[in-house]
């Protein structure tokens, strides 16, 4: 293996940089050092994508119960993230028992069955799940070993001359690279592993066809080095022959990139999220990166779109492949609209019938036939996932293939050999597809990746979704009060939440408090004022560009107009109506545009009052705009029919955390009322005050709490009320004026 540690200062390397920090390592033991080299390797999407890859070292540790010296095995466990990966997150296996294994390996047919065996090995009390790639790590010979997918080995690995340019890497760059045949991961690639490296002991590393690179070391610094500066060298390798090849690249450019392509975009999302979200709901987002653009608005990127991509990884989250729409990109919103229609319904036919083609009496049952990766040219890439990370990821992913893709086309030298050297078996001679130089997975193999059961059984270990996951909640007056506490539950069940208010610095707050709840990709905050279409339009506007659409739109934002005579002027009265009524009637009309676009079942939520069937002196603006609403939400539910709901909630006077109640008025209600108080006493200390008033004149005697409004108001707005629109719930605490009569 050459020689790649300096013994002063950092590698040399021309793409990538080498983090490692002696240090913050010293001092580290070796399974820390396992993070730690996890962690570096995991931070940078050209050394390996998110999830993919794993890490191992072979360390010398005391059995727990005999105290004997033994060899573990710890290897990143099933379904982690080098990038994210800690201590607790690595399985370990005694190496001898797992290495035994081979004398009770029954063959490829039978190789599903060796996993059972792995709990079997497991060293110490540790719950962590071995993953399918174990045996990778444990049959070779090396203490330390990587198996990453890093592009630039995946377009080597991934080209129908890969054989032949990696032996041309390897006379260039002093490198002794082998090459192993394509084998889904599992126990039958591990003794393909363990044979390569007996029939070459000198080889620096390993390239699985169509899949990615094995290096090693030994010493955790050394693996580290080793595997950075061969992803390096081969990045420069890739890269040189792209250069050869410019323009031509993807058979050039047909189209060019749209100047208003981000606007068209946020206007087509609702209509594309609705339509694969035909299943279950899926959270977007949208990518115009340059070498999006370029796959995207190829001459040829429909032709490589339909193969699919190469490396397991990819696909689990893309699927076997994306959709490509084609279209003129200048051709109009509406056009757009019936080619994403015709071409999702050839789509979704095309995956049922590679389901039907590959299934097995023991498969699991098809799995959503939509496409979570959609490709327009002019526009761009849109992904989709249950989460924003998750789309956010699959886009990345995708981002991956087009890398491979054309670091493959790249490769491309004279004719293309007649059997691939990806094809491992005869059986498997014709199921491999290429086109320029690309390589494709076989369809038949990408489902027996896809619906392994091995797969499933790691989709069944995922915790359950929240009630209100893949939903994306739009608060208005979430800055405060009612609002606040409604973004924040929303949040802790699962919504993914758009926190907006006139106050844009108390919705900024709130969704910060989101951020520690749920993270930092769930929630974004936005200005708005409901009295102007445009302030809404632009509200919309981004929450649409950061999450694709809404499915839940709550407003608790209001008015209520106060002077130090109790004497209202005529433009506080007209405030109080354009604020209470006229504003959640733009809300819904604008807003309701996303909601109707996407055409999936959506819910709306306001918030009326008590005080809009109990009559009484001094608030009438209040109150009668509060009765108007009151209607209003009835009239809304009748148009807005049958897709969204329309419901409101009836509170008595909340005056925690309402940003209706200043400390002025406050003091103004309780000398009002006669109710004893003290200059001295804080603001909260004089809003319990009031609230215990308030609270005594109803049946249930207790406070009315931002937090039980905002329980009623996702009552209304979740899945527990599918039948309910035009209704209003009192939250009043049994508010006997309130009654209806």
């Amino acid at each position: 293996m050459p020689v790649v540690v300096e013994r002063k200062g950092h590698l040399k390397l021309e793409h990538l940089e080498d983090l490692w920090d002696e240090s913050v390592a010293a001092g580290m033991d070796e399974p820390e050092l396992l993070r730690y080299r996890s962690n570096l390797l995991g931070s940078d999407l050209r050394i390996t994508n998110f999830a993919g890859g794993n890490t191992s070292s072979k360390v010398q540790m005391p059995d727990p119960l005999t105290a004997q010296m033994t060899d573990v095995l710890w290897v990143k466990g099933s379904g982690g993230d080098l990038g994210s990966i800690r201590r607790a997150g690595f399985a370990t296996l005694y190496l001898e028992k797992l290495l035994a294994l081979e004398k009770l390996y029954g063959g490829v047919d039978r190789e599903d069955e060796m996993v059972e065996y792995y709990p079997l090995c497991t060293f110490g009390v540790n719950p962590v799940v071995a993953s399918i790639d174990t045996p990778l790590h444990g049959f070779l010979p090396f203490r330390h070993v990587d198996h990453l997918h890093p592009d630039c080995a995946i377009a080597v690995a991934a080209a129908a001359n890969g054989l032949e340019k990696m032996r041309e890497f390897n006379r260039d760059y002093g490198r002794k690279l082998i090459w192993v045949p394509w084998q889904r991961p599992g126990f039958e690639l591990a003794m393909m592993l363990k044979r390569a490296v007996e029939e070459q002991p000198d080889c620096d590393g390993i390239l699985l066809g169509g899949h990615g690179l094995f290096t090693w070391g030994d010493t955790q610094r050394e693996c580290y080095a080793n595997t950075i500066s061969m992803i390096d060298e081969l990045t420069s390798f890739v890269e040189q022959q792209q250069e050869k090849k410019g323009t031509r690249i993807f058979g050039g450019q047909r189209h060019t990139p749209l100047p208003n392509r981000r606007d068209l975009a946020i206007e087509i999302l609702p209509f594309l999220r609705g339509r694969v979200s035909q299943q279950k709901r899926l959270i977007a987002n949208y990518s115009e990166l340059p070498e999006v653009l370029e796959f995207a608005n190829s001459v040829d990127a429909e032709k490589f779109a339909y193969l699919g991509t190469s490396c397991p990884d990819h696909f689990i989250r893309t699927k076997i492949r994306p959709m490509f729409v084609p279209c003129d990109p200048a051709g109009g919103i509406d056009a757009l609209k019936k080619a994403i229609d015709t071409r999702i319904a050839v789509y979704r036919s095309e995956y049922a019938e590679y389901y039907r083609k590959h299934a097995e009496p023991s498969s699991p049952a098809m799995r959503d036939a939509n496409p979570t990766v959609v490709l327009i040219p002019g526009l761009g890439m849109f992904s989709f996932g249950k989460s924003k990370p998750e789309a956010r990821i699959t886009g990345e992913l995708y981002v991956n293939a087009i890398h491979v893709m054309k670091g493959a086309t790249a490769l491309e030298e004279g004719a293309a050999p007649k059997t691939v050297p990806q094809c491992g078996s005869e059986e498997l001679a014709e199921a491999f597809q290429v086109y320029g130089n690309y390589v494709a997975l076989p369809a038949s193999e990408a489902y027996r990746i896809e619906y392994w059961q091995l797969e499933e059984a790691k989709i069944r270990r995922q915790p359950p979704e929240k009630e209100l996951s893949r939903q994306i909640a739009v608060v208005v007056g979430g800055g405060s009060g009612i609002g606040r506490e409604v973004a924040l539950l929303a949040a802790e069940r699962g919504a993914h939440v758009v926190v907006a208010d006139r106050d844009h610095e108390s919705a900024a707050r709130v969704a910060d408090e989101i951020r520690a709840i749920s993270g930092k990709e769930s929630v974004t905050s936005s200005p708005v004022d409901i009295r102007s279409r445009e302030s809404l339009r632009e509200a919309l506007r981004r929450t649409v560009a950061e999450f694709g659409g809404v499915d839940i739109l709550v407003n608790t934002a209001a008015l209520f107009p106060s002077s130090p005579t109790g004497v209202i002027s005529d433009e506080q009265w007209a405030l109080t109506l354009e604020v209470n009524v006229t504003g959640n009637y733009l809300l819904v009309e604008e807003i309701g545009k996303a909601l109707r676009e996407q055409g999936l079942t959506a819910s709306v939520v306001l918030t009326s009052s008590a005080n809009a069937v109990v009559s009484k002196r001094g608030s009438e603006a209040y109150d009668v705009s509060k009765a108007a609403l009151s209607h209003l939400i009835r009239e809304l539910a009748v148009s807005q029919a049958p897709n969204v709901r329309v419901n409101g909630i009836s509170p008595a006077t909340v005056v925690k955390g309402s940003t209706m109640f200043p400390r002025d008025r406050v003091i103004a209600s309780l000398k009002k009322y006669g109710i004893q108080f003290e200059d001295s006493m804080t603001d909260n200390e004089l809003r319990d005050r009031l609230a215990g008033f308030y609270a005594e004149r109803t049946l249930t005697h207790r406070p009315i709490d931002p937090r039980i409004c905002a329980e009623a108001i996702l009552f209304l707005a979740g899945p527990k009320s599918p039948c309910t629109t035009g209704h209003l719930i009192p939250v009043d605490g049994g508010l006997v004026d309130a009654f209806l009569r």
